[in-house]
């Protein structure tokens, strides 16, 4: 079976880092419990290559800015659908505040079905 993938590409405010960690450590144990199979979010290092686009870019990132990549493994589409509507009426979620952290207008969101690896 296909597994399923949430990925997410945002920028944080590099001042509010050890907010935004504490805010994706909730979330990470919200998703797990709910049964999510991975979570993962990653600051990022090596961004911009002259050969490559750029993923500062592709963030928005401005210079006071880090860009976070972060991804979710689920089952399956239909777990994903199931576990993500449990995770976002967890009352631990209901007043988690990102303003000032990270602007979630300006965070890319995707779903993908896996293709390789299991």
């Amino acid at each position: 079976m296909e597994k399923y993938i949430d990925g997410y590409l945002l920028s944080v405010a590099t001042a509010e880092l050890p907010a935004y960690k504490k805010m994706a450590g909730l979330a990470r144990t919200v998703w797990l419990e709910h049964g999510a199979l991975d979570y993962r979010e990653s600051r990022g290092d090596e961004l911009d290559n002259e050969a490559f686009a750029s993923f500062t870019k592709a963030a928005g990132a401005g210079p006071d800015e880090t860009v976070v990549f972060a991804w979710i493994l689920f089952a399956s589409k239909a777990e994903r659908d199931r576990i993500n509507a449990l995770a976002m009426s967890d009352p631990r979620l209901a007043n988690m505040e990102c303003e000032g952290i990270f602007d979630p207008k300006r965070m890319c969101w995707g779903g993908f079905t896996s293709m390789i690896g299991s």
